[in-house]
Order: C-alpha cells, then structure tokens, then sequence
C-alpha cells in the first residue's frame, strides 16, 4: 500500500495488511460500518452490495484522498466537520466510485425544510450534551447519510458544524455576562477540553476567550487592535 490507499473489508472475509508503518508521518484511520448504513449506501446502485463492499484495496484516487485528508484533520481536531460526518462522506464517495453511481442532488421540499430546522433547533437546545450524528439522524428519524445530506442541504453545514456554532455563540454569552472561568465555560457549553475549546474560539472570534472577556467588559484597546488588522482577500 501507498499514500491514499483504501482497504475494505467485509464481514466475515479475512484479510491481511502488509503496509510497513514508517516512523515519520504515516498514519492509518479506520471507519466500521453499520450493517444499516451499508445498505442505505449501496440502496439503488446498479452493482451488487457485495461487490462494492468486496472491492479490497482501491488505489490512491482523487475522490477519495481528499476526503481521508478531511478524515486526518478532523480526527486531529482540526476541523469542524464531526469524524462520525466525514466517515458517512467517505463511505458514500466510495460507493459511488467503485459502483460508477451519479447521485442525483434533489431540491430541499417544504418538509424537508422544517425537519432540518427542526433539527438545528434540537442540537441547538442539547448543544452542552455530547451529541453525535446518529443520535442527532435518530431524533429527526432518519438514517444518518440521509439525515446529513438532508441537513447540509437545507442549513448550509453540517450537524456537527453547526453544534460547534452553536457551543461558541453560548460561550460567547457566557464570556460577556458571566464570571465564571473560560475552564468552566468551556466545559458547561459542551467542549470536551479547554484547549480544543480555546483553539476553536480564537478561530471563529480572531481573539482568545480572555481577551474576548475583556473586549466585553470595554476593553476598546483588543477591539481597535483586531479592526486595525487588513481585511484578507
């Protein structure tokens, strides 16, 4: 195997890999299905469910590398897609190159409108809670590839980016109104450690949780400072 290689194994077929792991940068992620979520992938493909899913090792393709690089990144924590949505995007895109499937992308209808806002105003009341895709997909009764595709189309991001979003707007709340630590905060509004908490703050606000605070209470010099910075392309 390569760099972008994909193996796939099917359950009850025995495989070995033979990929020598190098010390410097070479990192493998695994995804495990459920036995639901294959069915609803390959459902309406022209190719036989065994045939995707036997398919062994793919090559290093461009549909599929830029999507595992999305993986990397979010399993570091350094995206904000969920790595539970960038498996279901993964699976997916798989299908569709092995089986030579077009999807085709339907227009949002009335209903599925008020199910995704329905949705984002659930993960938006539960945001503090851990919360993961299937829960969210099983809350507005559907599966999750549809319950994500469904969403993305109608919000814009996905559940998961949207919980982030949510979790920041509460803390940024907090951070003007309330004196408890940026720890506590952190915790409270459903981030698992201060420091993924601190880093994606400052991401979003172009300052840290402190200074933030601090631009709250009226401290102008934070705020003339970031309005003083040039406006990127």
């Amino acid at each position: 195997m390569v760099a972008g290689s994909v193996v796939v194994g099917y359950p009850g077929d025995e495989f070995v890999c033979t990929h020598d792991h190098h010390v410097c940068g070479d990192e493998c992620l695994s995804f495990r299905l459920a036995p639901e979520l294959v069915q609803t992938l390959v459902d309406g493909t022209a190719t036989s469910a065994a045939k995707v899913w036997r398919a062994g090792c793919v090559p290093p393709l461009p549909e599929l590398m830029v999507l595992g690089e999305l993986a990397q990144a979010s399993a570091g924590n350094r995206s904000d897609v969920g790595i539970d949505e960038v498996g279901v995007l993964f699976a997916a895109r798989f299908v569709d190159v092995v089986s030579g499937r077009v999807r085709n992308v339907l227009p949002a209808t009335a209903s599925d409108r008020r199910r995704a806002v329905a949705a984002a105003l659930w993960l938006d009341e539960h945001s503090h809670a851990p919360i993961d895709l299937e829960a969210a997909a099983t809350e507005a009764g559907l599966s999750a590839f549809h319950f994500l595709r469904l969403f993305a189309r109608v919000i814009g991001v996905t559940p998961h980016q949207y919980l982030v979003r949510s979790r920041l707007r509460h803390a940024a709340r907090l951070l003007a109104d309330d004196a408890r630590s940026v720890t506590d905060i952190a915790l409270d509004v459903g981030f698992g450690d201060l420091s993924n908490f601190v880093r994606t703050f400052r991401k979003a606000a172009g300052v840290s949780p402190r200074d933030f605070r601090r631009a709250a209470k009226g401290d102008r010099k934070i705020l003339q400072a970031r309005l003083a910075l040039p406006l990127l392309g």
